[in-house]
């Protein structure tokens, strides 16, 4: 099995897990941690094009794993987390991977949010360096060893 088809099943199956979890996941903790880590990951590189932003915003709006919260309210958390990204990278960044690390007292949560960073951070075809360095430190955050998503 090719690499790339060995990564899409694997997120196929997160994806999964996520729906079957999907009940357990609808606290305002978990919401925020999301979009926070949805915007770490589309800014992986230093910035956020208006594409990508588009194109991870309909990720958000769609996926089922997140239908517990209205579409504009994930929208409008999403794009906040962007412009802060996009002020100050490295000052939004710190604030962002706080908001992930609340998530730590429910491992339930805080898997999740890093399926989530996993899931699109793939979803172009293409999870590189950078967006598997951002769901790395998000990972520490929340006391998961990033090596069990072989990250």
């Amino acid at each position: 099995m090719a690499l790339w088809d060995k990564f899409r099943q694997s997120t196929k199956t997160m994806q999964d897990q996520l729906i079957a979890k999907k009940n357990d996941l609808q606290s305002g903790a978990f919401r925020d941690a999301s979009m926070a880590m949805c915007a770490l990951v589309a800014a992986a590189d230093g910035s956020v094009d208006p594409a990508e932003r588009q194109k991870v915003s309909g990720l958000i709006t769609t996926n089922e794993a997140l239908s517990n919260f209205p579409p504009d309210t994930l929208s409008q958390r999403f794009e906040d987390n962007c412009t802060k990204l996009a002020a100050d990278f490295q000052l939004g960044k710190v604030e962002l991977v706080q908001t992930i690390g609340k998530t730590k007292k429910k491992p339930a949560e805080a898997r999740a949010v890093i399926q989530i960073g996993i899931i699109i951070g793939g979803a172009d075809g293409n999870f590189d360096a950078q967006e598997k360095a951002v769901v790395r430190e998000a990972c520490h955050a929340v006391g998961i060893d990033p090596s069990e998503f072989d990250l």
